[in-house]
């Protein structure tokens, strides 16, 4: 790479993938962008992208970056069949991958990008959408401090933190750990909301006094809306979040750490995906919680923040 804006490939326009890609052009970067539904990919035309048809055809930009959903879509779009490491000929320099996967699917890529000469990086992100938007997205990085240090300008455009964690693979725990305290967490909101009204307060201002509270977060925040207005448009769906449960309590199962709430909050969390549960926001465990209390739960209609005014 020169002292010129690094060339950026793209893999995976989802509701996150899209809102960096979009982040990165917005700073002047040339990004070109693949998504298995194309059509998901195309809007980005509009801010400067071009769209390509296979992951392959970015083996030729200086970095390339992904987000995906799972283990089998990263070893997809990264060893499969037109995947970004399958051209002999050429590849990027640096990789960075987004998604929330286990150390296991990662380090089988880390392994093909190493022999490439193609520095690898785990770079998974807490926040959602609307956080990007705000510009208060954080990232965790782990691997070769050498490509860390090249691609963290472009990952500074995500948010407002970059935190290098270490060599390999510790990003991943970093992100899993995360996402297992946010289930946990979301699960208690609901249970003490729940508490709150059934003992005759309304939930816009119980979450009001959480929120300034020493408890309170920008987690807590954010979520304040979904929890008094029953919107459960979906940010992470309990789907995702059993998947992240499962990779969290396998590597705890590896480690030897116990982790009992953890365990409990998960289960949970799977009666819910077992119950249809799967396409609204997970903040909707709010309303699983109501009817076993035997509240009959309804939108408050108050116009409450969610803390992400944009920076």
């Amino acid at each position: 790479m020169s002292d010129t804006k690094p060339t950026v490939g793209w893999i995976g326009a989802g509701r996150m993938g899209y809102q960096l890609a979009k982040r990165l052009l917005d700073a002047g970067y040339d990004v070109a962008v693949y998504n298995r539904t194309k059509a998901k990919a195309e809007p980005l035309t509009e801010f400067g992208a071009t769209v390509v048809d296979a992951p392959v055809e970015l083996a030729g930009r200086d970095i390339v970056f992904s987000m995906v959903s799972a283990d089998q879509d990263l070893q997809h779009v990264m060893l499969g069949e037109g995947g970004l490491l399958t051209d002999p000929d050429k590849a990027p320099q640096l990789v960075g991958d987004a998604s929330t996967v286990s150390v296991e699917a990662s380090e089988a890529v880390r392994a093909v990008a190493d022999e490439r000469g193609v520095g690898f990086l785990a770079t998974p992100v807490s926040g959602n959408p609307a956080v990007i938007a705000a510009g208060k997205l954080t990232v965790a990085v782990s691997g070769p401090r050498e490509s860390y240090e090249k691609a963290e300008p472009l990952l500074q455009t995500w948010g407002r933190g970059v935190t290098y964690v270490g060599e390999g693979e510790v990003a991943r725990i970093v992100k899993i750990a995360h996402n297992v305290f946010l289930g946990v967490v979301i699960q208690s909101m609901a249970e003490i909301t729940v508490l709150a009204e059934k003992s005759g307060v309304k939930r816009a201002d119980f979450l009001d006094f959480l929120n300034d509270s020493v408890m309170g977060s920008v987690f807590s925040r954010y979520k304040t809306p979904a929890l008094v207005n029953l919107d459960f448009t979906p940010t992470f769906t309990p789907v995702l979040l059993q998947k992240d449960f499962d990779l969290g309590l396998e590597a705890a199962a590896r480690t030897g750490v116990v982790m009992p709430v953890a365990s409990v909050t998960r289960n949970l969390v799977a009666q819910e995906v077992g119950a249809g549960n799967t396409e609204q926001d997970f903040a909707s465990l709010l309303l699983t919680v109501a009817k076993g209390s035997g509240l009959a739960i309804e939108s408050e209609n108050t116009e409450v923040s969610d803390g992400l005014e944009a920076e």
